[in-house]
């Protein structure tokens, strides 16, 4: 089932790119402008686990490539974000021990224009995408310190950043980029501890424009709602411990009312349902919870704080919430320092992040809409920066057309092709 959620993954993280480089169909065939980039860079890991201490590896190293597309200035989405710049990038990390491995990953992204100067520009990078590493705890256990960093071949890789570029030419230029990435299976497999990177390099930029040929940007009619409910339902498998070789279920329910303060950015509120097996689950032996047999404690809920951010057909969403139902809260059977084995308040201090879990969550993830207005989506929630699970799922939005733009009585925005021809 892993192997499944693995390509609904790439394939997710992979449409979006495929949606924003795709040129326009009324522009001849290699008039394209893209750029190569080569940027060799070191790093420093942040927040280490003890085994990671144990081993004290050499700080990260390695070197990124990308092939980056700017803007056509023919979409939507391009206008609303002031003409940002998509790409695939591959990067190939020494992580500083024979025990650590190396690890090569594959993540699309996409750089936002900030500052804009005839001299340097500076740009902020987001992507996502996958990691597989070459020595994992499973191919290291017989040697003196096993790695228990990864515990799969493949892993999530998340990274964002600022890049500087210094134009030297037209067509090339230097690249400054501080950045930071994290590597991780979101707990489908144990030992997950996880690596995060804070990384600086430089780099050069080759930028290849066959032909000369300006374009007249196409202006496009604001979106016509400012509010939206939107609904998903997710699932996923969640690992107990390394010993155990049994994987259980997990599921959330998402209802979240979101406010467009712009085209490509929502803000709103949320109530969020979780379930997950593995809390309490007598197979598992991870001495994490107290067993249990009753399911309800294996359920939280809390209400979030959801943002949005919009790309076209494909959305980046980052949320916070507080569990406002969390029995887990009292399940653990390890001495607290402050409340002990008795019953902790709602809001109550974690003594370890990943053993003690927060009263917090976090869920950040991708979306990509596949019909009108329905979505595929990968979810990650964490608690601090220790991934509780990965899950995946479907989305239904409802966009609310504002008052003064409904056209025939109309009140549910769909996002069908050329949905702008209705509202210009």
């Amino acid at each position: 089932m892993k192997r499944y959620f693995i390509l609904l993954a790439a394939a997710l993280l992979m449409a979006g790119v495929a949606e924003a480089a795709e040129p326009n169909k009324f522009l001849k065939s290699g008039n394209d402008r893209f750029s190569i980039k080569v940027e060799p860079f070191i790093g420093a890991y942040l927040m280490k686990s003890g085994n990671m201490k144990e081993i004290d590896p050499n700080p990260p190293s390695g070197i990124h490539f990308g092939i980056e597309f700017p803007s056509t200035q023919q979409r939507p989405w391009q206008h609303y974000l002031n003409n940002p710049t998509v790409g695939l990038g591959i990067s190939y990390i020494d992580l500083g021990d024979k025990v650590m491995g190396k690890a090569l990953a594959m993540y699309p992204y996409i750089m936002i224009n900030g500052v804009r100067s005839e001299h340097f520009n500076l740009k902020v990078k987001i992507g996502s995408g996958l990691a597989g590493v070459s020595e994992h705890y499973y191919t290291t256990e017989n040697k003196p310190i096993p790695n228990k960093t990864f515990s799969t071949t493949i892993n999530a890789y998340l990274t964002a950043g600022l890049n500087l570029e210094f134009p030297i030419t037209r067509n090339f230029m230097v690249n400054g980029e501080l950045g930071f990435f994290h590597m991780s299976n979101g707990r489908m497999k144990e030992p997950n501890k996880g690596a995060n990177v804070l990384y600086g390099g430089v780099g050069l930029v080759a930028t290849i424009n066959p032909m000369e040929e300006e374009r007249k940007p196409i202006e496009y009619p604001d979106l016509p709602y400012r509010w939206s409910i939107n609904l998903t339902a997710s699932s996923g498998i969640h690992a107990a411990d390394q010993t155990d070789p049994h994987r259980f279920a997990i599921f959330s329910l998402h209802a979240g009312a979101i406010y467009s303060t712009c085209n490509w950015h929502g803000i709103g509120l949320g109530a969020d349902l979780f379930y997950n097996d593995a809390i309490g689950n007598p197979l598992t032996n991870r001495g994490m919870y107290i067993t249990t047999t009753e399911r309800w404690k294996r359920m939280r809920g809390g209400l979030s704080l959801n943002n949005e951010f919009k790309f076209g057909n494909f959305t980046a969403m980052v949320d916070w919430g507080v569990y406002l139902f969390n029995p887990v809260r009292n399940l653990y059977d390890n001495d607290h320092p402050i409340y002990g084995c008795g019953p902790r308040p709602l809001f109550y201090k974690s003594t370890e992040v990943g053993v003690n879990e927060a009263f917090h969550y976090i869920r950040f993830g991708v979306k990509y809409r596949i019909f009108d207005n329905i979505y595929l989506q990968a979810l990650a929630k964490t608690h601090m920066h220790i991934c509780e699970l990965i899950e995946f799922g479907i989305s239904y939005q409802i966009p609310f057309i504002e008052k003064g733009r409904r056209a025939n009585g109309k009140k549910i925005f769909h996002h069908r092709k050329g949905w702008w021809k209705d509202y210009e």
